[in-house]
């Protein structure tokens, strides 16, 4: 790993993971200013191909995985799994570190101009690339995304807490301005894909019925829905304003655990948002308590504001 300009600072970042995180911010600046000149050349939304799971890969899902992957060769990462590769490859003999990344959540949104993100999540390294990412998502030592959108910004937890840091682009540097995020308790908001309406289980049904009375039902009050499409624009808005968000699993084939990664996507998310008072579960369990069977294993998604995310649980409990 070439040696980067410090571009963050350590105050408050583990000394051994700082490299690591270093790396990613600096090629974070990279991406954030590939996607700010996205219109003015040729579409970076334009579909190059597959992944491993059948997922078409834009443009710049490919550039990015490629630029994480440089930055980080050869450094502590002993092991890279990314969503843009089949298998996790081996990145330096003498790392300490397994990093799963989804290098461009919400890749979909590119030709929008609508916010996304990259997520990834650090466990410590085991000899083989299986039991290194195929473990609890309570053994992670880090997690966090960076959002690309009006101002770049940088969420992360080492397991104390949940930190964030805003790019100024004039220095070129991430800020530090909020050392401790919390989830609002309250919030009148939810996201969920409300088109999938008539393939949900039953407890999923009855909470978003019971959100759509209003007033007039059970919860006493209006609430607004939100859908944005990038799981990163969406777990911002929580970390801000409260609320959740729900991709369950369906009735639809291939959807029976809904459609999001457990180790590059949910378990980092769910990392960050227990960190930040909030709650993360598949619907019923802890995010924290699964791990993952494969690589690209999906599992549904819940999390949010805790007493929001426990509603669900209740309802599956009464379902039961």
């Amino acid at each position: 790993m070439t040696r980067q300009a410090n571009v963050i600072s350590p105050d408050l970042i583990p000394a051994a993971l700082y490299p690591t995180i270093n790396a990613l911010c600096a090629t974070s600046i990279e991406v954030a200013a590939i996607i700010a000149r996205a219109g003015l050349g040729q579409s970076l939304a334009a579909q190059v191909g597959e992944n491993s799971d059948g997922d078409g890969q834009k443009a710049l899902d490919v550039l990015a995985d490629d630029m994480f992957e440089a930055a980080l060769r050869g450094g502590d990462v002993r092991w890279y799994a990314s969503e843009e590769q089949e298998d996790a490859l081996l990145t330096s003999e003498s790392g300490k570190y397994a990093l799963a990344i989804d290098p461009l959540d919400g890749s979909s949104n590119i030709d929008v101009n609508v916010s996304i993100g990259t997520i990834f999540s650090i466990f410590e390294a085991k000899e083989g690339a299986e039991e290194s990412f195929l473990r609890k998502a309570s053994e992670q030592i880090c997690g966090g995304y960076i959002l690309y959108g009006p101002a770049t910004c940088l969420v992360v937890t080492f397991g104390d807490g949940t930190q964030q840091y805003v790019l100024d682009p004039t220095k070129g540097e991430f800020v530090l301005v909020e050392k401790a995020m919390s989830v609002p308790e309250t919030s009148k908001e939810f996201a969920i894909n409300a088109s999938n309406y008539r393939h949900w289980t039953t407890p999923v049904r009855t909470y978003i019925d019971n959100c759509l009375a209003g007033k007039d039902g059970p919860r006493g009050m209006d609430f607004n829905m939100r859908w944005v499409g990038s799981l990163v624009a969406e777990t911002h808005r929580i970390l801000t304003r409260g609320g959740i968000f729900l991709y369950p699993g369906d009735a639809r084939p291939g959807y029976e655990n809904g459609r999001l990664r457990m180790v590059y996507e949910c378990a980092p998310i769910a990392f960050i948002i227990e960190q930040a008072k909030g709650h993360a579960t598949d619907g019923e369990t802890p995010i924290l308590d699964r791990q993952a069977e494969t690589l690209h294993g999906r599992i549904p998604l819940v999390f949010g504001s805790a007493h929001k995310v426990q509603r669900v649980a209740d309802h599956h409990d009464l379902s039961e």
